[in-house]
């Protein structure tokens, strides 16, 4: 399995879009103190997921959200989910 995942940061106050095919290990190497957009923030946590079964159609998930380039939509995507009825 691999995943397209949304991640945010209350502290700085930002989204970050992903994949990977180790949700619950990748979230843990973004909250450590390394170099590039998620390093030095603590805080991040997962806020939206979805489950592929290949990596390029994972992948295909996260370059077509990345080109969006909205903070709306990443928002609107994620309200999507919660208004759905269970």
């Amino acid at each position: 399995m691999f995943y397209f995942y949304i991640l945010f940061s209350e502290s700085v106050n930002k989204y970050y879009v992903g994949s990977t095919s180790n949700l619950n290990e990748r979230l843990k190497k973004h909250n450590t103190n390394h170099k590039g957009f998620t390093g030095g923030v603590k805080d991040w946590t997962i806020v939206y997921s979805e489950t592929y079964p290949s990596k390029s159609k994972a992948l295909a998930r996260e370059r077509s959200i990345k080109k969006l380039k909205s903070r709306s939509k990443i928002i609107e995507l994620i309200n999507s989910v919660k208004s759905l009825p269970m």
